[in-house]
């Protein structure tokens, strides 16, 4: 947590932004600490709560959307390659196709609440070539809430005397 701490007060938005971004993507990054953070940090005048909220929405949603190409463009030949090796048999890839071609929206934004979930969603959003329009609409709902709410528990939490 002190090291995401000293980025921030280093590099500021750009490192919200970027650890957001490589996060999402699935880089080992605290997102739910590092938003808590970032929400602290508004509350004491570090960050502006409102920049905090769209730089984190736009990392947030940067990262869906590389996460969401990867999966479309090399998920289902890596997977048909090494998905044995991880229980990702041909039959369990079908379950997983027609589950998200009926609740895949839905799943995301629930799926942004869930760590690692959040991951795994997008990529098979790009798998199973979810439409774009309907992609962006969901991704985009779930990243605002979800930066919205961790920035704002993060505020009134650095109010709460310890």
């Amino acid at each position: 947590m002190e090291l995401i701490e000293n980025i921030i007060k280093h590099y500021g938005y750009i490192a919200i932004f970027l650890m957001l971004t490589l996060g999402i993507v699935g880089l080992p990054i605290p997102d739910e600490v590092l938003m808590t953070v970032v929400g602290y940090f508004t509350q004491i005048g570090t960050l502006n709560y409102e920049l905090a909220i769209v730089i984190s929405f736009a990392g947030a949603l940067l990262g869906m959307m590389i996460s969401y190409f990867i999966g479309r463009k090399a998920g289902r030949p890596f997977i048909d390659k090494y998905g044995k090796w991880v229980g990702l048999r041909e039959k369990r890839i079908m379950k997983v196709e027609t589950w998200m071609k009926k609740y895949g929206p839905y799943s995301i934004i629930l799926g942004y609440f869930i760590p690692g979930v959040r991951h795994v969603t997008c990529y098979f959003s790009g798998i199973t070539r979810m439409n774009m329009k309907t992609y962006i609409f969901f991704v985009g709902m779930g990243a605002f809430l979800w930066c919205f709410i961790f920035i704002t528990i993060g505020r009134f939490a650095g109010v709460i005397p310890l």
